[in-house]
């Protein structure tokens, strides 16, 4: 027996050809630029002095929820869910923000956020919540808002674009405050 017959023969290496590595390199692109819609990641924040996406939602009790029609009128909508202990904190002064604006032309909406249903109307129930509210399955709103967690809102002016995006709790006294503002320059 000859040494060389000892010695274990190399493995055949396999070349994949340039066709198969471009079509890697461009399924590889499509799931990155994808990934985000697919996925359910949000978009990316809204700036202030953009013009808010528009949506059109039900409400649980059946009313319509169309940001586009409220053009000429203030906007606040707000993103909660009935597990958000911070969402707990605004909820009374939320409610009560829109009873004292309602008569002068401000429009409130309340979205929830990774919820169910059931949940989030139990929510609004506990906290006697009368502005328009729902909760969306696929959280398409949250995503185009660029919602990354609860609570969020979103004040918006007259002619639809953003003229504040508030992270956490909100209180009356601060609502009050951007309201005004946008009410009474």
């Amino acid at each position: 027996m000859e040494s060389s017959d000892l010695v274990p023969a190399e493995p055949r290496r396999r070349r994949l050809s340039p066709g198969w590595l471009a079509l890697g390199a461009i399924a590889l692109l499509v799931v990155v630029l994808l990934a985000p819609a697919l996925g359910g990641q949000p978009a990316l924040p809204l700036q202030t002095g953009s013009i808010v996406p528009g949506f059109q939602l039900t409400a649980f009790d059946g009313s319509p929820m169309d940001l586009t029609a409220q053009r000429g009128k203030v906007v606040v909508v707000n993103f909660f869910a009935s597990w958000c202990s911070p969402c707990r904190q605004e909820a009374a002064d939320l409610e009560q923000t829109w009873r004292d604006y309602q008569a002068q032309g401000v429009q409130f909406f309340g979205i929830g956020y990774k919820d169910a249903a059931a949940k989030a109307q139990a929510f609004l129930h506990e906290f006697d919540v009368t502005y328009p509210a729902t909760s969306e399955a696929g959280n398409r709103t949250a995503r185009a808002y660029g919602v990354t967690g609860v609570p969020e809102t979103f004040i918006v002016d007259r002619s639809g674009q953003l003229v504040r995006h508030i992270l956490g709790p909100v209180t009356q006294q601060e609502l009050a405050h951007e309201l005004d503002q946008l009410l009474y320059p």
